[in-house]
């Protein structure tokens, strides 16, 4: 937090051109009544889900959330676009200027091509038995020549642990110029269970789903320490939810990152955790472990609104201990290193171009619940 006497000064069209004492102003200074931050950065977005927004009812369980979404999604295609538009529309309105947004189909094309916000395009690959391997990532490598072709920043990357074969994971791994990766990861004990003895609900899930997987041999170690060896190159990967990390499994992405060059985030996006399992990560725990931490909305399937503002609140009424200032850290200068957007956004420095956001109705340096953010800049 800079001192309150402290004057930002940017041209008309947003870039930072200096910050002063406010003896050293001059005048015309515009005074508001709140707390000015760059924009904030999404680091983790469902944008194509947004005409699913109050289709699954909440605390249903990951496996009964996850088969909801694969079952129920496909609307006509003119509603799913409808809903992308007013999803972006809440983002932009809601301060939020980068994002870091999964990608199955090409439908958010259109809507992101307008340059509105910046976006990292996450194509998104599954497939859990090997034998599916080789036709699902070509799917998503036809996918991303899709976005490439009309925007510059865009990887492939895997859905989750459960979800993507070792095959599949090692063409992520070789695809080039794949260097920024997402992944959901330990959403739950049940995805722990799974590669720890082959048990948990993540079983239901498959059978549910009609996967056949008597090919699965369990890896006897926790699902964070069996997927991330699979990366093997200087990549920075964000982890997404890590609602049962441990800090064992903390201590084992330390290890890779010292020995692989990799550099992990670990995503928080605790209006999901609540909606979807009732569930919060330990966030003292990556605290007292140095973690990276970002921020991130997830869908519409799986929260009320897609406001940055809105996971702060929610870490704060559950974490007080945690200051507002580190918040607000992970939700702007951290996300937009982790998304690789920290040359324009994520802070208030010369030639940036990190849009301006009030938020207002705090108490002191705590925010309230009728605390909201609103880009002016």
């Amino acid at each position: 937090m800079l001192p309150q006497d402290t004057v930002l000064i940017t041209d008309l069209q947003g870039m930072i051109v200096d910050l002063v004492d406010k003896k050293d102003a001059g005048d015309n200074i515009e005074v508001f009544e709140g707390l000015l931050c760059p924009g904030f950065i999404n680091c983790h977005c469902h944008l194509e889900l947004s005409h699913m927004k109050g289709l699954i009812p909440k605390h249903t369980g990951l496996v009964d959330f996850v088969f909801r979404v694969v079952t129920e999604r496909h609307f006509e295609e003119q509603e799913v676009i409808a809903g992308i538009e007013k999803g972006e529309r809440q983002m932009l309105e809601n301060g939020i200027v980068g994002v870091g947004d999964i990608c199955n189909n090409i439908l958010t094309l259109a809507q992101k091509a307008e340059g509105r916000l910046s976006y990292h395009n996450f194509i998104e690959a599954s497939g859990f038995p090997p034998d599916v391997a080789v036709l699902r990532f070509q799917r998503a490598k036809d996918i991303y020549n899709s976005y490439a072709s009309a925007l510059p920043d865009n990887s492939i990357t895997p859905h989750a642990p459960y979800s993507v074969s070792p095959e599949m994971f090692r063409m992520i791994n070789e695809f080039p110029n794949n260097n920024l990766l997402s992944i959901h990861n330990q959403e739950t004990t049940a995805e722990n269970e799974f590669f720890e003895n082959a048990s948990g609900d993540l079983l239901r899930m498959y059978e549910k789903m009609g996967i056949d997987i008597s090919f699965f041999k369990p890896s006897h170690r926790s699902s964070l320490q069996t997927w991330l060896p699979y990366f093997t190159k200087a990549q920075s990967i964000i982890l997404v939810h890590n609602t049962v990390t441990s800090a064992a499994d903390i201590k084992f992405a330390k290890l890779q990152t010292v020995n692989r060059k990799l550099q992990t985030f670990f995503c928080l996006c605790p209006n999901a955790n609540l909606y979807i399992t009732n569930t919060l990560p330990d966030v003292q725990l990556l605290i007292n472990q140095q973690c990276d931490i970002v921020l991130g909305t997830d869908s519409l399937a799986s929260n009320d609104q897609l406001s940055i503002l809105e996971e702060i609140k929610i870490l704060q009424q559950n974490f007080p201990d945690i200051e507002l200032e580190t918040m607000l850290k992970w939700a702007t200068s951290n996300g937009s290193i982790a998304l690789q957007m920290n040359d324009d956004l994520g802070s208030f420095e010369k030639t940036k171009k990190p849009g301006i956001v009030l938020v207002s109705s705090m108490n002191g340096i705590k925010l309230t619940d009728r605390s909201k953010a609103r880009r002016i800049l």
